[in-house]
This record gives structure tokens, sequence and C-alpha cells, in this order.
């Protein structure tokens, strides 16, 4: 709902992979044997035949199969205009799948067509004989008639944006900058711009279940994908088949709880990397993981004041740096890396800070962006939301939000403003979530997961009626692709066989 939701970002296999420049492998398998799918005998909802019976044209794309999908931009009109979302699918190993499993890696605004290459490998290989792994797009995002706003050095101004303002002139290029940006891309993308909102999505998702011909959604989301499965189940929850919901976000908060509940987590994550900095002789932060922070906290105040020299033509401002370091917060293993940035920012050097942020953004040395993620994440956002924050409500939390965040807390405090200027009207906000009748959803959370604090976990598996929280401790966002075993066999196993976990089951860290 804000410009904090942006650090609800992709899972952090897909993150850490872009971070240190590794490519993700996957498995190579014969496929020849795949049958294409018919639509599932299902009816459609009222109105929406023509979708739900399309003919799907399936062509190969490597060693997997993909296809365009038609939807309706707005489904109260679906006679009206119509927008495309891209399909891939990794057939299962052997070709002979008995179920598929959609996957979402989060954002809003992250390929899940991507996330799909990630999947194939990361699951178990019983998982893998029985499914096939389908990777879509949502609608505006990625291959998906994506949605276009601001061209690439408008958007580096948008990004450069001081994200917690000291006087009127800041406040105002703030506020600014989020209707410039709507309006960009109502301009460029018309009636497609009001009609990304997840419920719209999670409708898209339903047409693409009956068009591989499956009576029930399977589903793993990470983060984001989270709310979009959750609000899939709570619109269609007798499609549901077999979802697994990780990293969870609570969708019943607000703005204000949303960004509260991201400056805590990422104060829990950055004081957890300051206490292990600390143990090492070469820690950029001393010896005293207080004092470390606080050093942290006055880095962002002299970037804030005076933008450090970065590259030959660009400087890190203090946006870089908020979105350099949240980065390297979300998996443990990444932490050496943030000692990297800091030593080198601390001796004038914001080269290595500004370079993870451009990771964070998806931007290329040449200034071209690999994808539309950070744009499109604010006109879902806002799109979901059903209340906004005025001025005035805004600056009496900041003290409240520096208080739980010496480093993130007034940006994240300002990130609580931003769908008030947002100027695309929201006409499909997110609905309560109980998904009353549908079966049992497994919810993961992680004990110090920065993007999506364990509460949120906790809330999401309370409010949905079929509910199984299961906990992994340590650190690190998202719990199936941290090597924890233990989570690894809860998920495989309930895929694999519908065996249900334990509610309550907890994982500790190392298991």
């Amino acid at each position: 709902m804000t410009r904090s939701k942006l650090l609800i970002v992709l899972s952090v296999v897909t993150v850490f992979a872009l971070l240190v420049g590794v490519a993700v492998v996957t498995a190579v398998v014969t496929r020849d044997s795949w049958e294409e799918p018919k639509p599932a005998a299902t009816s459609a909802p009222s109105g929406l035949k023509q979708f739900y019976d399309q003919d799907v044209e399936w062509s190969g794309c490597g060693s997997e199969r993909c296809a365009w999908i038609t939807v309706p931009v707005d489904y109260a009109k679906p006679d009206g205009a119509t927008t495309r979302i891209r399909v891939v699918v990794h057939p299962a190993e052997g070709g002979k799948a008995k179920r598929s499993i959609l996957v979402n890696p989060g954002g809003p605004g992250g390929s899940a067509v991507d996330f799909a290459s990630t999947m194939a490998s990361s699951f178990g290989s019983d998982v893998r004989t029985m499914y096939d792994v389908v990777g879509v797009d949502p609608r505006g995002v990625g291959e998906s008639s994506p949605l276009e706003c601001l061209p690439d050095k408008d958007f580096d101004e948008f990004v450069e944006t001081d994200p917690d303002p000291d006087d009127a002139a800041e406040i105002a290029a703030l506020r600014q900058s989020i209707t410039d940006l709507g309006e960009a891309c109502e301009n460029n993308s018309g009636e497609l711009a009001g009609h990304v909102s997840t419920v719209e999505a999670a409708k898209d998702m339903d047409v693409v279940r009956a068009l591989l011909g499956r009576s029930k959604l399977d589903w793993f989301g990470a983060s984001y994908g989270t709310s979009l499965g959750a609000v899939y189940a709570q619109l269609f929850p007798t499609n549901v088949g077999r979802m697994v919901l990780d990293g969870a976000v609570d969708p019943s908060l607000d703005a204000v709880g949303s960004s509260l509940g991201q400056t805590t987590g990422f104060q829990r994550a950055i004081d957890a990397y300051a206490e292990d900095c600390v143990k090492d002789s070469d820690c950029p932060l001393g010896n005293d993981a207080k004092a470390g922070i606080a050093k942290i906290a006055d880095l962002m105040k002299q970037l804030d004041a005076t933008p450090m020299k970065a590259t030959s033509d660009r400087d890190l401002t203090e946006g870089h740096a908020f979105y350099g370091i949240a980065l390297t917060l979300y998996d443990e293993e990444t932490w050496p890396y943030l000692s990297d940035g800091l030593k080198a920012a601390f001796q004038g050097d914001g080269s290595v800070l500004l370079r993870f942020s451009d990771v964070y953004f998806e931007r290329d040395e040449d200034g071209s962006y690999a994808g539309n993620m950070g744009q499109v994440i604010y006109a879902v956002n806002c799109l979901d939301a059903s209340k906004h924050l005025t001025l005035e409500e805004t600056e009496a939390i900041i003290p409240r939000f520096e208080k739980v965040s010496p480093v993130f807390g007034r940006a994240l405090a300002w990130g609580a403003l931003g769908c008030s200027d947002w100027p695309i009207e929201a006409t499909n906000p997110l609905p309560k979530i109980e998904a009353k009748g549908a079966p049992p959803i497994l919810v993961l959370g992680t004990t110090r997961d920065p993007a999506t604090p364990y509460e949120w976990a906790k809330a999401l598996a309370s409010q949905l009626s079929s509910g199984v929280l299961i906990t992994r401790e340590g650190d690190g966002h998202t719990a199936y692709n941290s090597g924890n075993v233990c989570i690894k066999d809860a998920v495989d196993g309930f895929f694999t066989d519908g065996t249900v976990p334990k509610d309550g089951l907890t994982c500790k860290a190392g298991s």
C-alpha cells in the first residue's frame, strides 16, 4: 500500500541469485510426452465463459511449454477490453503430471515466469514427478502485457527522491513523485493501469487453472504471493487444492500497520546482522553492535544531507542506501555483502551500496531496467488499498517509527503516506480474508523475517478458516528455500500425498 511495501520483493532465492551474479540452474528433463491440457469441465463465473473456454496455443520455449491467455481488463465488463497474460509450464519429470502447482515469487511485480525455473529445481523429486510447475506473470507484470509507466531516466529520478523529507519542499517533491508515477502509468497503459489489483490477478489465476485442465488450484506463493494466494482462496474457496503461503503478508493491515511491521522486521534483521558482524575482527561496525547500528543511522543522516560519490556520473543518495541495505538483509548468506557495502561507504565510496540498490530495482549498468517491478508495485498496492493517510497523520507517526528503528524508521513512516497521492481510483480493494470452505492451507513464517515479519504469518494463519501455521526459527525472508530440511519435508509431503502438518509445527534453525 505504500512506498515501504517495495520491501516485499522477489523471493530470497531470486534476490540472492541476482546479488551474487550466479545462474539458477534448472533440471533438464525429457518432456516430449507432455500432453496439452484441455479446459476443466467446471462452470465459469457469469459472463466469463469465453475466457474459461478459449483455445490456447501452446508452443515450445526451450524445454518448457508457453502460452498466452486472454483475460478481461475489467472483470465487471467482460465484453470490453482484454489483456494477455504469459504462462510457462515446466512439465513434470516424465511428462505425466497429475496436478499443476502455480508459483509466485512476490513483489507485487516479481516475474512468476522466471520464478517457475527456480521452483522447478527446488521442489523434491516426488513433487516434480507428480506436478507440472507453472509460472504466470500477473497482469501488468513481466511478459504479461506489462504496465508501462516512467521511462528509465525518469524512474532513476523517482528512485532518487528523498524517502524521508525534512522540509516542505522535500515533502512536496516526495508526494509529487508518486502522483507523477501514477499519471505516467495511466497515460502510457490506459485502462490497464486501473486494473492490476490483487483481486483481478486472482481471478486471472482461476482462468489459468481451468485452462490447465485442473479442477483445483495448487499454489506456492512467497511474500506478496501469499496475499495473491489468500485472495484467491477467499474468492474461490472450493477451487483451492494444496496451497502453501511462505513468508506471509497480513492483508488485514492498514498502511500504518504494514509499514510499522516492516520497520520492526528490518530492524530485527539489522540487529541480528550487527550482533553477528561484531564477532568478526574485520567488522565495519567495530566491536559493539549497538554502537554499530548508531553508526549506520549516522551514515543515513549524512547521505540525506550530502549524497556520496559512487561512480563517475552517479551519487549514492539516502534512498539508494536504504534499498541497498534492505536487499542484503533478505538472507543471512548476504550479510557479508552488507559488510562490504558499509565498509566502502564509511570510507567515502558509495559504489557498492549503489550497486545493491540497482540490483534491487533490476537496473542494469547501462541504465535500463530488466523489469517493471519497481513501478508496478505502486499500482498494485495502491489499487489494493481502501484507506489513505493524511499528511498530518503521517507526521504524527514518525516519532513512533524512529523509536522502533533508527535506520529505517523515518523512511518507512513516510512510506505509509504513499498511496494518498496515487491518482488512480481503487475499485477492487482487498477483501477480508477467511476462505471459508477451503481445505487446509499451510502458512509459513520465519521468526526473524525482515520483509514479512513473523507476526504476519501468525495473523494470516488465524484469519484463514483452515490456516495451518508452520514456523521456521531463523533469519531471512521466506522459509522453503532456506535449506531447512524440516520445512522442506513438511511442504513436499503436503504436496505429494496431502499430509497436513500439525498446526504450530516449529522447525528449528539448522534442522
